[in-house]
């Protein structure tokens, strides 16, 4: 019977976070996920986190599990040790318990205006992709946004003005897609000392993604592309 060590903290107590143990009894198949609900139903009502579809599709049971962050959902109990150690996302308030506020990482996802920006052309017009030019996506538009690169960044941790890798790579999402007409602007926007400069290339980001997604590739790519976009007199100052 594995047990959970749990982070709890309730501000409405006023009390300094601590950790607390529940056993849990262990069946073929279980995830993490099943056995904080099985905590929340039979031994603890007040335990807090986030989950919705159990899936690994929303992202939102993302946390530090037994020194790795990933998806609640995701993560087979069985492959753990005896003692299993659950902590909130990395570099966010903690609401209470699990729960974390969001609201800075998708503030930086904001930032990065993640939808397609039309191409000046005189009247409507269906801008139409080909297969090749929608392959350059295939690597990019699985993102969920579960923040486990984020809480898993150091450079987040120190600088709250760095755009953080979930942000960088949509970035790169858009700048590869055919049909937008801002890449300049955006790459203007990325390439500086809170875009892609302030990156160190650690890849933390790259070893939790639970969609095997490469963001610190992607910034690679963007420093590429905006050192060509400079050298070729292309890359307009983001003011």
């Amino acid at each position: 019977m594995p047990t959970f060590k749990v982070f709890r903290y309730d501000p409405d107590k006023n009390d300094p976070p601590y950790f607390q143990d529940y056993e849990v009894p262990d069946h073929k198949g279980m995830t993490v996920l099943e056995a904080l609900y099985y905590i929340l139903e039979n031994l603890d009502p007040t335990l807090a986190f986030r989950s919705s579809c159990r899936m690994g599709v929303c992202g939102s049971c993302a946390m530090h599990i037994d020194g790795q962050y990933g998806l609640a959902c995701e993560t087979q109990v069985a492959a753990l040790g005896n003692k299993i150690t659950i902590r909130p996302l990395a570099h966010m308030t903690v609401i209470r318990d699990m729960v974390v506020d969001l609201d800075p990482f998708f503030a930086q996802y904001e930032a990065i205006k993640p939808y397609l920006i039309p191409k000046n052309a005189p009247g409507p017009r269906e801008y139409a992709q080909t297969p090749r030019e929608r392959k350059k996506l295939d690597i990019l538009v699985d993102c969920i946004l579960c923040a486990s690169c984020y809480g898993s960044c150091p450079v987040v941790g120190t600088d709250e003005k760095y755009l953080g890798p979930h942000a960088l790579l949509k970035a790169l999402r858009f700048i590869d897609d055919s049909r937008d007409g801002q890449t300049n602007e955006r790459l203007a926007f990325v390439a500086n000392d809170s875009g892609i400069f302030r990156c160190h290339t650690i890849f933390n980001c790259q070893q939790v993604c639970p969609k095997d997604l490469d963001p610190t590739g992607a910034i690679g790519k963007l420093k590429m592309k905006s050192l060509w976009a400079k050298l070729t007199g292309k890359l307009k100052s983001s003011g």
